[in-house]
């Protein structure tokens, strides 16, 4: 069973908390989002950016010429149904 709470519920609830018990559940609420924080930061630089544009344009150049197999996404999906 799921319990649910409204924001404006929440917050009356924080408020009627001793002033420590505040500052405790403030430090813990901080300590979360810099975790989170750090856990989603996801840096690409600039040469793995242009790296990657490069080897998509060189794979665009070898299949105009012909020199790469390629399928459509209908194709594709179909393969990834059928598990071959």
């Amino acid at each position: 069973m799921k319990a649910t709470i409204s924001r404006d519920s929440l917050w009356l609830t924080i408020q009627s908390l001793s002033l420590s018990n505040q500052k405790w559940l403030a430090g813990k609420l901080q300590q979360n989002i810099r975790e989170q924080e750090e856990a989603s930061e996801e840096f690409i630089s600039k040469e793995e950016v242009l790296a990657g544009i490069d080897a998509g344009l060189k794979e665009l150049k070898l299949m105009r010429e012909g020199k790469l197999n390629v399928c459509s996404a209908e194709d594709f999906l179909e393969e990834l149904r059928d598990g071959d």
